[in-house]
């Protein structure tokens, strides 16, 4: 689930200039439709199983090998704008690290992923960041730890790993989420989370290049609109990240905003 106190982002809504650039529909002159994100860690802690679960929406109990990197493309739509994830999914043996970590460049997101009901997978998963960061700019990524198989041990086994879980997460600046992707629980909320947070940085990242030509005049005409931000309020439909498609309705928490409103997800 995800924890307000192990948050990176507290904030109500999108940055402003964000919300500015795509409520006049000129977003599609600026390229930031598009996030890769890794995903890392030790071998069988579910890295595949939470892509699969959020993708697919499936489970599969028979463990099998990710070799060198497995790749998926989720597609959303974020206050009204197409937008993707590539998840990359890198395998964990030793023996094919050399091969995934050369996938591991240009990341603008890097989920470590470790075994809630394994401290050994916690505790390598400091280095699995710190392969991951070799190749990537600290300050332009945005950092995950998700701890799996939330539906396994005592509550008490998991809050002690989970301690230790925030404690790192708050000493390597990542994000902790705790999820199971044989329920489902969380994993749907935590993608969403990524979607949302890589979207926004993606977009400010595209801004700041791009210079007033692009990004100047869209925000002055929207600066008195959002000059309270974050404290002002936002309608629930603003904060909602959608994923478009032919496809039942469910009702999930905006993990943006800690508010509650309908999304859909695409049935691939």
């Amino acid at each position: 689930c995800f924890s307000p106190t192990a948050a990176l982002h507290t904030k109500e809504g999108f940055h402003p200039q964000v919300k500015a650039v795509c409520q006049v529909q000129r977003a599609s002159s600026i390229s930031f439709n598009i996030a890769k994100v890794i995903v890392v860690g030790d071998v069988a802690v579910g890295k595949t199983c939470l892509i699969s679960r959020f993708c697919k929406d499936a489970f599969d109990k028979n463990y099998k090998a990710t070799i060198g990197v497995d790749f998926e493309m989720e597609r959303f739509e974020v206050l009204g704008v197409p937008f993707s994830l590539q998840l990359w999914d890198t395998a964990g043996q030793e023996r094919f690290k050399c091969i995934a970590s050369t996938y591991y460049r240009g990341a603008q997101a890097i989920i470590v992923v470790f075994d809630l009901s394994s401290a050994t997978s916690l505790t390598h998963a400091r280095q699995w960041l710190e392969d991951a960061m070799k190749e990537n700019d600290p300050s332009s990524v945005l950092l995950f730890l998700v701890g799996t198989k939330k539906d396994l041990g005592s509550p008490d086994q998991l809050a002690q790993v989970e301690r230790e879980a925030i404690r790192l997460s708050e000493e390597i600046k990542a994000e902790y989420w705790a999820v199971s992707a044989k329920s489902g629980d969380g994993v749907r909320d935590f993608f969403f989370r990524v979607a949302s947070l890589t979207f926004e940085a993606n977009v400010l990242s595209e801004l700041e290049k791009s210079g007033p030509r692009h990004g100047g005049d869209i925000i002055s005409e929207w600066q008195t609109v959002f000059n309270l931000w974050p404290s002002a309020k936002r309608p629930e439909k603003e904060l909602a990240v959608i994923v478009r498609g032919a496809c039942k309705q469910a009702h999930q928490q905006d993990v943006l905003s800690g508010m509650f409103t309908a999304a859909t997800k695409q049935a691939l």
